[in-house]
Parts: C-alpha cells; structure tokens; sequence
C-alpha cells in the first residue's frame, strides 16, 4: 500500500457539551458563544475532536470559520422562541429529566424524520419491521448497524440527528444480519447496499469485518456493490493510517474487491480544507489502493460552503486526489435548516457558476438535488416558456423508478427552500407524480409491509 508520512499524529480525545471546555482554544470565545454553545447543545447534538480543533478549525477566523460553524453549535441554529425556551429552563435550575423534557418538546418541532423515513422507508419481512433498514428506492437497501450509529464528530446540519439524541422512539439500528441477508436474498431487484448510520467507520474492523464476511459468505447474486456512507476521512483519518486496527480495515475492503464487489466510500467533505491536511490525503490513497472507489458528497449550506467559488475548489481538490464528486444537496428540511437554507433558485446558481469553473473530469457531479419524500429531486435550471419563468426539476431517483430522469416543472419561486414550497408551472393543479405517490404510501400502509418500490 502507499505510504506517505504524517505531519501529526493525534490519540483521539473527543469533546462533547460536557467537557468542551477544556478546548484550550475555547477562551478565546465570548461569555455569550459560550453559553450559545451549552445551550444549543441541550437541542441539538454536539461532539467534536482533538484533529478537528487542532488541524481544521481556523480560530483565528472563528466564529466565521466554516469548520467551526460545521461542528460547534451557534445560537441562531434555534429558533429564538426555542433558544429562549431552552436557556430559561437551565436557568431556572430545572431538574435534569425537566431539561430533557424540554429539549424533546423542541425537537419533535424541528422534523425529527423528514421525508417519511420512519413512515414509508423501513422494510418488513415475515411481519417483522426491520428498523435498522430502509429500502425507499427500488435497486438500493440502507443499513444501520447497531454499532455504528454515533460519528467521530457531528455535524451541526445532520439531517440524522435524532440517532445521538436519545430519542430511542426515532433511532434507526439493527444487529441481525441474518435478517438483512433474508431480505437481500429475497429481494432480488436490490443490487446496492449502503452501510450508513451515524459512521459504519466508527467501529472496529472486528465488528465491521463480521457484517462483511455474512455477506460474503452467504453469496447473494443480485448484490453487486457495497458502499459506506462515512465521514470518517474528514474528521478522523487516522482510522486508515495509525489507527490499531487501520491496515485490518484496509484489507476488509481489499476482500470486499477480490469478491467481485464493487466497493464505493460515500465521503462527506463540505469544505476545502478538510482536504488539506497530509494525514487525509495519505487516508484517501491507502483506500484506494485497496481498490475501493471514493465518491464525494454534500450539502450545500448557509453560512459553511455557499459559495461557487468554494464548491469548484473542493471539486477540483477531490478529483486531484482520485476521488469523484457524487452529489451537492440541498439542505434536508429537518433540525436546523433555517440556518443553513439556500433558495433553490439560488442553489442552482451557486452550481451552475461552479460546474462552469471545472474541467469535465469533475463534472461527475449531480445537484442541487433534494432527498425528498418522493424521491432524489435535482433542480436543473431556470427557463421561460411562452412567457412563463419556470423551474425546471427531475428525479435522480424515485420511490417509483418510471419517474426518474422525467422532467416536470414548477412555477419560478425565488424564496422556495424545499420540493414542497413548489407549485407545478402551466396551470396544472399537480405535479405528475403526487396521485401514485398516495396510492404507493396507502397500498404500503394497507399491506403493513414494504411496498412495490420501497
């Protein structure tokens, strides 16, 4: 495997809201960041660690580091009426089930899971709901291992938020693998699937390797890619260079690719600079060099990467280092996306004034796409037709895979967020795909089982 020195090696100490203080970086911060920081946090999950403190965050740019707003919880990442909720309720010295009772009330407000997760996503075998599984389109299974389902560090706009919450009622996870291996045997139109979570590579290649090896040794035809959903090559690398188990880890993936598999890192990398330290780079080659793919991935939020600028610098930084942006999302409508919210209108221009900056090798990218209920819905472009301004959309996926690739069009809306701030465009009172949307959640509701494309 290649081998590159490091300029630092780190002993992973995490920091969560009850001992960030101890961030020596921490006083230079105002009694009101601070307290910011303690606050949100009752609301939202907060962790962050020594590599991301000391390699990532500029804090000499703080508070307006991106890093540090991507990590670090920020007073406006409430609503007023709910940071002052919440702050009233420490300082009146409430107990701490009081607190927690609070902070749940606030979060069942924020759309703990969007877009019919828990509703219309998670598959049933044998009368047996499968909650660390869900299955929205038809060729791709998301898994959630029951070990894998906290991060090396959180992201402040996660869209899964609820798994580190403590909302037990909402968390997605599952260890019986036997269960899984079932349904991918009997669902043979399923050809992906994606371990996701929280971080699959927050555990030990013991427990990982075990999930991999059930899989393999049980040689289902119709899986023909593994992919893992991680953020891991951002915020700890050191899990593929000197990490105690790292090599373990790395010839995991090597038997994934003599299988016959195709394995695919889905990396989240929302900034630049998380490219820009040695030890990732020196990550991403030993990776490849195991014959996996790294595909790239992110939202496009507010106050950390809206920007054209940014995004064709981290395109052109993650092909330079042989990976291949995927997708730039929209921000899910869920936790705090009033603070991290691009229009659609302005989202498309961000990418489009991007795509236009990078030569075709980094155009493998597809956005700004939103993971919406109905599917992966990506905004193509703003047009006029017979005097009408309209926005042009199409599915990348579909809870109905006809749908895909099929343009429609909504009525042009500067201040749209979200599919659902949409109008269909030419008078029409819907958009082609709401009736069978209805009849696939009422025939799923009506089976208590996964429907056709679920």
């Amino acid at each position: 495997m290649i081998d590159i020195p490091t300029e630092k090696e780190f002993k992973y100490k995490a920091f969560t809201a009850l001992n960030f203080r101890q961030i020596p970086q921490i006083s230079s911060l105002s009694d009101e960041q601070i307290e910011a920081i303690s606050v949100v946090s009752h609301v939202l999950p907060f962790k962050a660690n020594n590599y991301v403190v000391d390699e990532l965050i500029n804090w000499d740019n703080v508070p307006n580091d991106p890093v540090f707003i991507l990590t670090f919880p920020q007073k406006d990442m409430l609503l007023p009426e709910h940071y002052n909720l919440m702050k009233s309720a420490i300082d009146k010295g409430l107990s701490k089930e009081e607190v927690k009772q609070v902070a749940h009330e606030i979060r069942m407000e924020l759309n703990p899971h969007p877009d019919g997760q828990m509703d219309h996503n998670v598959p049933v075998i044998d009368g047996h709901k499968l909650t660390g599984m869900q299955h929205k389109y038809r060729e791709t299974v998301l898994f959630f291992p029951s070990q894998g389902q906290t991060c090396h560090a959180y992201c402040s706009f996660c869209f899964r938020w609820p798994q580190f919450t403590g909302m037990d009622e909402w968390k997605f996870a599952m260890k019986e693998t036997e269960l899984l291996i079932k349904y991918l045997q009997e669902h043979t139109e399923v050809t992906d699937l994606l371990f996701t979570g929280g971080d699959p590579m927050i555990m030990k290649n013991k427990v990982f390797a075990g999930y991999i090896d059930a899989l393999l040794e049980a040689d289902i035809p119709n899986l023909q890619t593994i992919r893992i959903g991680t953020k891991s090559l951002s915020y700890w690398p050191y899990k593929f260079t000197t990490d105690v188990d790292a090599d373990d880890m790395l010839r995991t993936f090597e038997k994934i690719v003599k299988s016959g598999k195709n394995l695919a890192i889905m990396a989240h990398f929302n900034h630049p600079v998380e490219l820009s330290t040695v030890v990732v780079q020196k990550a991403i080659k030993r990776i490849r060099a195991t014959g996996a793919q790294i595909r790239t991935q992110s939202p496009l939020m507010r106050n950390i990467n809206a920007d054209a600028d940014v995004w064709a610098e981290l395109w052109r930084k993650q092909v330079n280092l042989n990976c291949i942006p995927y997708y730039m999302f929209v921000a899910r409508d869920t936790g705090a996306q009033h603070y991290f919210k691009v229009p659609l209108v302005e989202a498309w221009q961000i990418f489009q004034n991007a795509y236009q900056q990078v030569s075709g090798v980094c155009r493998t990218v597809r956005g700004p796409s939103m993971s919406a209920t109905p599917g992966k819905v990506q905004v193509m472009g703003i047009s006029e037709v017979n005097g009408e301004k309209i926005i042009t959309l199409r599915f990348l996926q579909g809870r109905n895979p006809d749908w895909v690739a099929k343009p429609f069009f909504a009525r042009y809306d500067e201040t749209a967020i979200w599919i659902d701030d949409l109008k269909p465009a030419f008078g029409e009172e819907k958009f082609f795909f709401e009736n069978e949307l209805n009849e696939i959640f009422n025939e799923h509701l009506n089976k208590s089982t996964a429907g056709h494309f679920e």
